[in-house]
């Protein structure tokens, strides 16, 4: 029996899926205020229009059902440390913008940006639950941010924030298929899996 196939694996794994969604639901209620509060202190009206931003990806996938485990695993390690960089030029930009002036903005990102990381490693272990580690990081860095104006930086922060929270939805989606998917997922313990 592989290791990954194995009664303790398949609990640790379920209980990662779990915890998973966990984190996924609060970080999207926490990018969920945070957005709010950069529309407000940003001056941007809630309902603008953001073009697709580069290096920023996309939650929406095409047939999505038909994607394995481990493939969605890896779609949302990429899209978390891209969001991990994405959100440190914004925590960077910000303060080079407002200095201290708005420390509550700054704060707001800092945290999103702990629990973006934090998300990023839950994937890195499901990943190495899978029987496959996680993909290096190297060359996995957004290109560097173009020259922007103010405004520009403004709106490619809510593109950001935004496609951050669908990110968030998304997840919740594929950590419940793969809690689903994985073997002895049945809701009554098998005998081995009783205390």
């Amino acid at each position: 029996m592989a290791a990954s196939d194995s009664p303790s694996a398949a609990l640790r794994r379920r209980d990662l899926c779990s915890r998973g969604i966990r984190l996924a639901g609060k970080m999207r209620s926490d990018v969920v205020d945070l957005l709010d509060t950069y529309v407000e202190r940003q001056g941007l009206d809630a309902s603008a229009s953001v073009a697709a931003v580069e290096g920023v990806p996309v939650a929406a996938v095409e047939r999505w059902d038909e994607q394995t485990g481990t493939q969605r695993l890896l779609e949302n390690l990429a899209a978390y440390r891209a969001f991990r960089a994405l959100l440190a030029q914004m925590l960077e930009e910000q303060r080079e913008q407002l200095g201290e002036a708005d420390a509550a903005l700054g704060r707001a990102l800092a945290a999103v940006l702990l629990q973006v990381s934090a998300f990023a490693y839950h994937l890195e272990e499901l990943l190495q639950l899978e029987s496959r580690g996680p993909p290096s990081e190297e060359g996995a860095r957004p290109p560097p941010p173009p020259h922007l104006g103010l405004f520009e930086r403004k709106l490619r922060g809510l593109g950001v924030l935004r496609e951050l929270a669908q990110w968030a939805v998304r997840s919740v989606r594929d950590l419940r298929q793969l809690a689903k998917s994985s073997p002895g997922s049945s809701s009554a313990p098998s005998p081995a899996e009783s205390p």
